[in-house]
């Protein structure tokens, strides 16, 4: 077993974050969703609707179903994979796998252009995302196995400012492309964004080959296995789930990580929707907020982390979930641009620490030595993917019952103080289980 806290091994784990959130920004957040508004109004059939296999949706719709659809297939078949790659010890080849997926699937939407049919770049889309999502389960399940838990405080919250950066760096690289084309001779419009497509696939495979290289193998546990793929894969899930029921804390910590997971996922995904419908910001202003959340979430990162060792993991979520909730209901009030930038500040720093330190406190309350981490993680990773699901569609409901989508921003705040609540039992909880633990060994 390699030793723990290997700066080598370290940095490689951080660099697969540096190459995957390059997808994150450019496909998810900025210029795809832009260029796909662009493309399907030369495919419209009436205001902003488009078939896709015979049918009629509004295009942005269509698209947030295809997202919505890959987490539910990565939620559905992430715990199978795990579970092999832990009695197999080979999740790294679960890593190249998604990883492939996923930029490879970027790759191909430089094809995706006016004129051609949305099927195989919608589902170009989806396949991007699985490849995404799939990949950062067996990443995360790397964390306890090469960082002692007094160091994965840090760790994840250097993990998560390598992939801002890295995604800053990417994000504008393609801006020079999209925003200056004549400076590099290029005269079709549509070419611009169609080449950030392929940046983002040479960047996110090209540095993804450090942490193939370099990252330790994962550990076999198929000392008891005498069953086939498939059904040790339901076999091990069970033996985990079962093993989860018996751990108090981690349980109250996932209830909490559901709830304030809806909102924070959510309102990462519709924050620019509501910008533009609601608050009529250019797209120019749009990008310059994504690129402020992404820049203020390193500091996030790196406060959180140093809060977490001065008051402990679970008090200062109590703190950046409260922030949250604040944020949320303040979202429902706000009436003008300089709010709205406002408010991105706060959330570029609520959430950069929020994401690291959650990956590194539920890390920490997995029981010690146990031989590969993969299946316990796809726990994590399947809270998040499913609390994305009800938070979209939980957006979406109230938005078309009540034609406001302010109204959505406080239906995700009620999900806030749900996972506040919970984050406040759970510290009650981990303080008594700590007296109990002290008084037993005096």
């Amino acid at each position: 077993m390699e030793a723990k806290n290997n700066k080598k091994t370290i940095w490689a784990w951080c660099m697969f974050d540096w190459a995957n959130q390059s997808y994150n920004l450019v496909i998810t957040s900025t210029i795809f969703p832009a260029y796909f508004v662009e493309v399907t109004k030369f495919n419209a059939h009436g205001k902003d609707t488009v078939t896709f296999f015979g049918h009629t949706f509004v295009n942005t719709v269509l698209s947030n179903y295809i997202l919505g659809l890959s987490y539910l297939i990565v939620a559905a078949i992430l715990p199978i994979l795990t579970s092999i790659a832990d009695y197999r010890g080979n999740k790294k080849s679960y890593l190249q796998l998604f990883t492939w997926l996923g930029s490879l699937a970027c790759f191909a939407l430089f094809f995706f252009k006016p004129g051609v049919g949305l099927e195989i770049p919608m589902i170009c889309f989806g396949l991007a995302s699985i490849g995404y999502c799939g990949g950062f389960v067996f990443y995360n399940s790397y964390l306890p196995q090469i960082a002692t838990p007094d160091q994965q405080d840090a760790v994840s919250a250097k993990g998560f400012i390598y992939g801002y950066v890295g995604s800053i760096i990417v994000q504008v690289l393609c801006f020079v492309v999209v925003l200056a084309p004549q400076l590099f001779g290029i005269t079709d419009e549509w070419l611009p964004a169609r080449i950030s497509f392929i940046m983002v696939f040479l960047w996110w495979i090209g540095f993804s080959v450090i942490p193939f290289r370099l990252l330790p193998k994962g550990q076999p546990n198929a000392s008891s296995h005498q069953y086939n793929v498939l059904t040790g894969g339901f076999k091990e899930l069970a033996k985990v789930y079962g093993k989860v029921k018996t751990m108090p804390l981690l349980k109250r910590f996932l209830a909490s990580f559901f709830f304030y997971s809806v909102g924070v996922q959510t309102i990462m995904l519709v924050a620019g929707n509501f910008a533009a419908k609601e608050l009529h910001m250019s797209e120019e202003s749009l990008i310059s907020i994504v690129l402020i959340i992404q820049v203020v979430a390193v500091p996030g990162a790196i406060l959180a982390s140093k809060s977490s060792e001065k008051y402990g993991n679970v008090r200062t979520l109590v703190w950046l979930v409260a922030v949250w909730s604040v944020v949320c209901f303040c979202a429902y009030l706000i009436t003008n641009s300089a709010q709205f930038y406002i408010a991105a500040v706060v959330i570029g720093i609520a959430m950069g620490g929020v994401q690291s330190l959650s990956r590194s406190t539920y890390s920490k309350y997995l029981p010690e030595n146990i031989p590969d981490t993969a299946s316990f993680f796809s726990f994590y990773d399947v809270t998040e993917k499913l609390s994305i699901v009800v938070g979209l569609f939980c957006f979406g409901l109230v938005e078309s019952l009540t034609s406001e989508m302010r109204n959505s921003t406080l239906a995700l705040d009620g999900f806030f103080i749900l996972g506040l609540i919970m984050m406040i039992v759970l510290a009650v909880a981990e303080k008594r289980t700590a007296k109990q633990a002290n008084a037993k060994s005096a």
